[in-house]
C-alpha cells in the first residue's frame, strides 16, 4: 500500500486531501498542530506536532503534502498584523520539513505556494512572478519557500512539486472567527442577516476561486506528472465580491442592503491564468461556481442550524 503524508492536516485542504487519498486507497498519516474543526481525521494515523521543530518525517512515504502555513482571509493576512508570525512560523515549517526529507528521502514532496506571490493587477501567468512585488508578507514568503524547495531539487536532488493554489472553498472550511475566506465569508454573513450585511470596501475586488475538488484534481494531475511548477491551480477568470454577493443572495433566497465599511481588501484585482496547467496536465476546473457556491452555501447553513 502505498503511503502519504500530509503536513498541515487539520486544515481545510489537508483535511479534504485527505478524504480523497483514502478514498484512493493510500496509508495516510496526518500532522498538524490541530484536528480538523468540523469533524474527525480520516488519516490512518494523526499527530499532533508543531511541523517547524518536530521530528515529523519516521519513515521514506510515497508523497509528502506540505500544506502547513500560518494564514487566513484578508483579514488575517492583509493587515500587516500577523506579518512576524507569517514569515516565521511558514519558513520555519518548510525549512525544517527539508533538512528532514534529505536525511529520510521521499518519492515526490508537494509545496503549497499561492497567487499571493504576484504582484496586483499582473496577468497571472507565472512568469509574472517576477519582478518580484507581492502585495502581502504571505506572498514573499510563499515566494521565498517556492525558492527553497527549488534549491533542495536542484543542490539536494528531491523530487518536488509546487503548485500556486487560487482561492479555494467548499465544505469542511472555516467560516467565521477572522481566518475564513471571502465566500465562506459572504455565505455566513447572508445566512445570518437580519436584513443587513457588512462588506469591506466597494466589493469590486476581482478574485478568482475555485472548489475544492477541482483544486484536490488538479494536485493530482501534477503528482502524477514530471512537470515541477510552479505552476497555478485555479481558473482563468475571476470575479467581484459584489457578484460573488448576488449568487449568494440568490441561492439563499434573501435580500439585504449591503453596508459598506473601511477594512483590509487587499488588491483591486488579482488575474489568473491556468494554460500552462492545461498543456502541462490537461487540467482545468470542471465544477460551474455557481454549483460549487451551492455545496458551500448549504453545509454553512447546516453548520450553522446545528
Amino acid at each position: 500500500m502505498k503511503k502519504a503524508l500530509v503536513i498541515g492536516a487539520g486544515g481545510f485542504i489537508g483535511h479534504n486531501l485527505i478524504r480523497r487519498l483514502k478514498g484512493e486507497g493510500w496509508w495516510v498519516k496526518g500532522i498538524d498542530l490541530k484536528n480538523p474543526e468540523y469533524e474527525g481525521t480520516h488519516a490512518d494515523e494523526f499527530l499532533i506536532a508543531d511541523a517547524s521543530v518536530d521530528k515529523i518525517i519516521d519513515q521514506k512515504y510515497d508523497r509528502i503534502y506540505q500544506l502547513a502555513a500560518d494564514m487566513g482571509g484578508a483579514g488575517f493576512v492583509f493587515t500587516g498584523e500577523n506579518d512576524a508570525d507569517i514569515l516565521t512560523n511558514s519558513l520555519g515549517v518548510n525549512i525544517n520539513v527539508l533538512k528532514q526529507v534529505e536525511k529520510v528521502g521521499v518519492g515526490t514532496i508537494f509545496y503549497s505556494s499561492s497567487v499571493c506571490a504576484y504582484p496586483d493587477e499582473v496577468p497571472g501567468v507565472e512568469s509574472d512572478a517576477y519582478p518580484a512585488n507581492p502585495p502581502s508578507n504571505y506572498g514573499w514568503e510563499k515566494l521565498t519557500s517556492e525558492r527553497l524547495f527549488l534549491a533542495y531539487h536542484k543542490n539536494k536532488g528531491v523530487n518536488i512539486r509546487i503548485a500556486r493554489f487560487h482561492n479555494c472553498f467548499g465544505p469542511h472550511g472555516t467560516y467565521k472567527g477572522g481566518r475564513e475566506k471571502s465566500p465562506a465569508a459572504i455565505c455566513r454573513k447572508i445566512i445570518e442577516s437580519d436584513g443587513e450585511i457588512e462588506i469591506w470596501g466597494d466589493g469590486e475586488q476581482l478574485r478568482p476561486f475555485i472548489y475544492i475538488e477541482d483544486l484536490l484534481d488538479g494536485v493530482e494531475a501534477l503528482m502524477t506528472s514530471n512537470f515541477i511548477g510552479p505552476i497555478n491551480i485555479g481558473p482563468s477568470d475571476g470575479i467581484t465580491i459584489n457578484e460573488l454577493i448576488n449568487i449568494v443572495s440568490e441561492l439563499s433566497g434573501k435580500t439585504f442592503t449591503i453596508k459598506r465599511i473601511p477594512g483590509p481588501t487587499g488588491g483591486a484585482k488579482r488575474y489568473a491564468n491556468n494554460d500552462l496547467a492545461k498543456k502541462h496536465l490537461n487540467w482545468s476546473p470542471k465544477l460551474p461556481l455557481k454549483e460549487s457556491l451551492k455545496k458551500t452555501h448549504d453545509w454553512i447553513k447546516s453548520e450553522m442550524e446545528k
